[in-house]
């Protein structure tokens, strides 16, 4: 039985030589427009690699992703660790594409500062979604970047809008300033809290609030039904203390049970809202337009480091400081200043 089910050694060399085979950006972009979900994928691990020829390329998929005419909702999902994101954006998720949306979900996992390893186990946490043909789930790691949402987040959000996704959902997570992180590249920004675990009080913090178009109160089921109720009326009371939005938008708060799927589309509606009252103010095209800057910017800031660092004269001179400062013969500070005369005069 064993031998009638092995692969033959020709068929194996074929599939092989396919993926080692190099596509071109036509190729890859007409893929995407096809929504072909490896083309995606292939498209995606394309613009997070580290090599200057493969930048070159991604840069030419997204210019030709860029022109793509597209109406979606980008909507972050963050909070802390074990309040469910994941379940959540699973039941959001199946809720959408019954709809007849199409959704991508772009899950960041954390990285280890020690092995520079991640889990990457969205799919296995989502495994329902992950089947569905009308959703696409790309796991990344976290790497180095700020509050744990991968550097080429916003690379992916194009690339998936124009395979024909309409729903894009961020999930990140939740430590740090991913907060900060997933609120300069979504539309909608929701903040997932639990009641009865200590989390009201660490959630009632200026910046989180003000930040957040919504807060969901996760887990309200059960016993902690009531517990939820509860946190619902704390924090609508909290929400109430800061000024309004530049957008008009009054945050609200609910309550919802991914493993009940309640609240679910009630929250979905309240998105809707929100981007109905923003693409009638203006405020949503704005807000883009502002996000698109602050990529720019930040592109800038992350170009200019990956220049110094693979210079020569950089790498060795910043191991020669790296001893004088082990040996307190000069300050960091100092240090750093002496570097960057030195490379800047030599451009």
């Amino acid at each position: 039985m064993a031998e009638e089910n092995k692969i033959p050694s020709d068929t194996i060399s074929k599939i092989k030589s396919l993926r080692k085979q190099e596509l071109s950006v036509d190729a890859l972009a007409q893929g995407i427009f096809d929504g072909n979900q490896a083309m995606l994928a292939k498209a995606i691990t394309l613009l997070e690699s580290t090599k200057t020829a493969h930048f070159e390329k991604a840069n030419a998929v997204i210019e030709k992703c860029l022109s793509r005419p597209t109406n979606s909702i980008r909507l972050g999902i963050t909070g802390v660790p074990g309040v469910g994101k994941s379940s959540f954006i699973e039941t959001l998720g199946k809720t959408l594409t019954e709809k007849g949306n199409k959704v991508a979900v772009l899950a960041v996992d954390p990285t280890s500062s020690l092995s520079k390893g991640s889990i990457l186990g969205d799919k296995t946490r989502m495994e329902t979604l992950a089947k569905d043909p009308n959703a696409f789930i790309r796991p990344s790691p976290s790497g180095s970047s700020l509050g744990g949402v991968a550097q080429k987040t916003r690379e992916s959000i194009i690339l998936c809008e124009a395979a024909g996704y309409n729903v894009i959902l961020v999930e990140t997570v939740g430590v740090g300033q991913s907060e900060i992180a997933v609120h300069s590249m979504v539309d909608f920004f929701l903040l997932l809290k639990l009641s009865g675990a200590g989390d009201e009080l660490q959630g009632i913090k200026r910046g989180i609030m003000e930040m957040a178009d919504a807060i969901a109160i996760n887990k309200a089921d059960g016993s902690n039904l009531e517990h939820a109720k509860l946190a619902v009326t704390e924090f609508s009371r909290a929400l109430h203390l800061y000024p309004p939005k530049a957008n008009g938008w009054v945050p609200k708060v609910m309550k919802c049970s991914a493993m009940e799927k309640t609240g679910i589309e009630e929250i979905w509606d309240m998105v809707q809202q929100f981007v109905e009252h923003n693409k009638e103010n203006g405020f949503f095209e704005k807000n883009r337009q502002q996000q698109n800057k602050n990529w720019f910017l930040q592109t800038v800031d992350e170009q200019i480091k990956q220049f110094f660092h693979q210079k020569e004269t950089f790498k060795i001179e910043q191991a020669q400081l790296l001893i004088e400062i082990e040996e307190h013969k000069i300050s960091p500070f100092y240090a750093a200043k002496l570097l960057l005369d030195k490379i800047t005069k030599e451009l």
